[in-house]
């Protein structure tokens, strides 16, 4: 009966856990919608106005030169890494983090040995891996920015970027971010933010495009390229917002239906268990009727 009473605690257990998993799912459903809903909308504007500075950088002269083109010898690098700030999210934030460990082995690794590696998160599931290495220096770390992400909040971060970026504080900016793609879905991946480089197609366009700037050139680009990177600064924000909801309704989805098996094969062994139990008591009952009998 000891073993009974350790199979109904279990499925209590089993089953609050199951109610817990199935309100949080619901909670990331509600919030991938609104979630959905913004990068949908924001995704077409910033592509577009990303394809138009590529296209103009593209067709620049080479003698034309901007703070935000300046290309040279990566020898310092800034990673921004865009985690969640929670977990309860599946592969979420592991594979972020195994994207960004890939880009310091492959891509930087020459970097990291000298000690030029940089890094900002925004998220404190990448904050709590990454402080433990010793070769990777931390400028700030931003933690609940997603519980009310706004425009000028991510202004905030990406014109802090850019003014570091224009002021030789480091040679080239990446962005490690989640894409949403749909709810089960998401591409995660490492995007140069700084410098500012041509778009592939344009290495084969023979033919340049011939723009009339006004007011001039340079004047125009200088304020329209920082406008550009905060949409496209802010589109990464949201879809990593996006991705994280779809992840963790995918993650607590999973965990229902897993408590569920579960409290299915705990009541099949109660049942077999409580099974033997009676028939036991019937077995004693008959053997002392019997043994009165004979006396």
């Amino acid at each position: 009966m000891a073993n009974l009473k350790e199979i109904r605690i279990r499925l209590t257990s089993v089953n609050t856990t199951q109610q817990i998993t199935k309100a949080m799912k619901l909670v990331s459903a509600s919030k991938l919608k609104r979630a959905q809903d913004r990068i949908l909308q924001m995704r077409p504007y910033s592509e577009k106005l990303n394809e138009i500075l590529s296209n103009i950088m593209g067709n620049l002269e080479g003698s034309t030169s901007l703070s935000f083109n300046r290309k040279s010898e990566p020898k310092k690098v800034l990673i921004v890494l865009i985690t969640s700030d929670k977990g309860l999210c599946g592969g979420f934030n592991s594979n972020l983090i195994k994207t960004t460990r890939r880009l310091l082995t492959e891509t930087y690794a020459k970097q990291r040995q000298s000690g030029n590696i940089t890094m900002l998160t925004v998220g404190k599931k990448g904050y709590d891996f990454f402080k433990k290495e010793k070769d990777i220096t931390f400028i700030t770390d931003y933690t609940n920015i997603f519980s009310n992400l706004t425009f000028e909040k991510s202004q905030a971060i990406s014109s802090g970027l850019m003014d570091a970026f224009t002021h030789e504080k480091y040679d080239v900016i990446e962005l490690v971010y989640a894409k949403f793609v749909n709810a089960a879905s998401q591409v995660f991946s490492v995007e140069r933010f700084l410098p500012v480089e041509p778009s592939a197609n344009s290495a084969t366009i023979t033919k340049k495009a011939d723009y009339i700037f006004e007011p001039e050139k340079e004047q125009l680009l200088e304020e329209l390229v920082p406008k550009i990177l905060n949409t496209q600064f802010f589109k990464a924000l949201l879809d990593s917002s996006a991705s994280e909801h779809g992840a963790r309704m995918v993650a607590m989805e999973s965990a229902t239906n897993n408590a569920q098996e579960l409290m299915r094969a705990l009541r099949i062994q109660y049942n077999r268990e409580r099974q033997a139990a009676i028939t036991k008591e019937i077995l004693e009952i008959v053997g002392g009727a019997a043994a009165l009998e004979e006396n």
